[in-house]
């Protein structure tokens, strides 16, 4: 199938609370592009340098979500323009931002990223860190971001059960977040693989990229 047409039978079974984020990483901007007549509009990519060739190649309507692990050093080159951090794994990453996004007097949403898989090569909070970042005195001086909720990847398994319990414990840590940060709204999880789960268990923003563009090109 077409890229318009996987787009077309993926939105037909979402509900309209759910963002559908087209993970584009590797993909050149012919592709995008193909994806964007077809109507879609928030992009996902892994490497900011790659992200900012892109952004400056297409649309300006164009939602960039940064969902790789970032580097603070980078973050100066996609502040301009960001539209949501999903990888967000420490204080000092989070008063980066900050900094930068000051310059641009922007304030730049983010979500902090919550560890949930067995896998200890994910990055991510634990249910403690979390709490003492949303708890820290630093946390409330930080004018330049915006919390809007939680992330997390669940174990690259072909156990359902398993995926299903990981992303049923983060469902329970962002009810406990937003308890203490009531405004946040996006639970962000779920890929080409287990986002039908992910929804099932709460999840308000999937992350594809396969199912719309095809096999990845890894680089």
């Amino acid at each position: 199938m077409s890229i318009a047409e996987n787009l077309s039978q993926i939105q037909s079974g979402l509900q309209e609370h759910i963002t559908l984020v087209a993970v584009s990483k590797t993909k050149p901007v012919e592709t995008i592009l193909e994806a964007y007549e077809a109507g879609q509009r928030v992009f996902g990519e892994n490497k900011i340098q790659e992200m900012a060739q892109k952004w400056e190649q297409l649309p300006k309507d164009i939602e960039w979500h940064m969902i790789g692990h970032v580097q603070r050093n980078k973050v100066k080159y996609m502040v301009e323009f960001v539209s949501l951090i999903h990888g967000v794994d420490s204080l000092r990453l989070l008063i980066e931002i900050n900094k930068q996004a000051k310059k641009h007097n922007r304030v730049i949403p983010c979500l902090l990223q919550t560890h949930i898989a067995e896998e200890s090569t994910k990055f991510g909070l634990d249910e403690q860190e979390l709490h003492e970042i949303i708890s820290s005195e630093t946390f409330t001086q930080l004018e330049h971001i915006q919390i809007k909720g939680l992330m997390g990847m669940a174990t690259f398994t072909d156990d359902q059960n398993q995926i299903r319990k990981e992303f049923a414990h983060l469902k329970s840590i962002y009810d406990k977040v937003q308890g203490q940060l009531p405004q946040i709204s996006i639970l962000s999880m779920g890929m080409s693989g287990d986002y039908s789960i992910a929804i099932e268990e709460g999840s308000t923003m999937v992350r594809i990229g396969s199912s719309i563009f095809g096999a990845r090109n890894y680089n």
